[in-house]
């Protein structure tokens, strides 16, 4: 009867521990002062790849990672690449030196920090958007 009590515990800690990013549904966000209202797929690929360092209206672009399971998922899910290559791709670009990774920053300090520059683009949860910042849809590629 314990070994049941200790697993329905493990249990229970397991699901309020990952259901925060579990089925988040995660936007792109920039500045509210940016001229553009949307990035095709590859447009945002090749900015958080580092391929770029300008948003296609010609304005530099800083792109921000979230650390933790956002990152993870923005990368699997918008960027059709799974953790393992992201860190095989930064891996290569350092090492070659033609590229280093987004900034890495926490989930709490996303909103502020793009709010702050018209030059930030980042990523979260469609819940925590608020005025000031600015969805920014993605479209297929065309």
């Amino acid at each position: 009867m314990n070994n049941h009590r200790i697993l329905i515990c493990i249990f229970s800690f397991f699901l309020v521990t990952h259901i925060p990013t579990a089925g988040a549904e995660l936007v792109v966000i920039a500045n509210p002062h940016v001229s553009f209202n949307s990035l095709t797929q590859g447009q945002l690929r090749r900015i958080f790849l580092g391929q770029t360092s300008r948003f296609p209206n010609g304005e530099v672009a800083e792109p921000l990672d979230v650390v933790g399971e956002y990152r993870n998922e923005f990368y699997e899910e918008l960027l059709n690449k799974s953790p393992s290559q992201v860190d095989n791709y930064w891996a290569n670009m350092i090492f070659s030196g033609k590229a280093y990774p987004p900034r890495q920053i926490r989930p709490e300090d996303v909103k502020q920090a793009v709010a702050g520059s018209v030059r930030a683009i980042s990523y979260i949860d469609r819940t925590q958007v608020n005025a000031s910042v600015k969805i920014i849809s993605i479209t297929d590629e065309k």
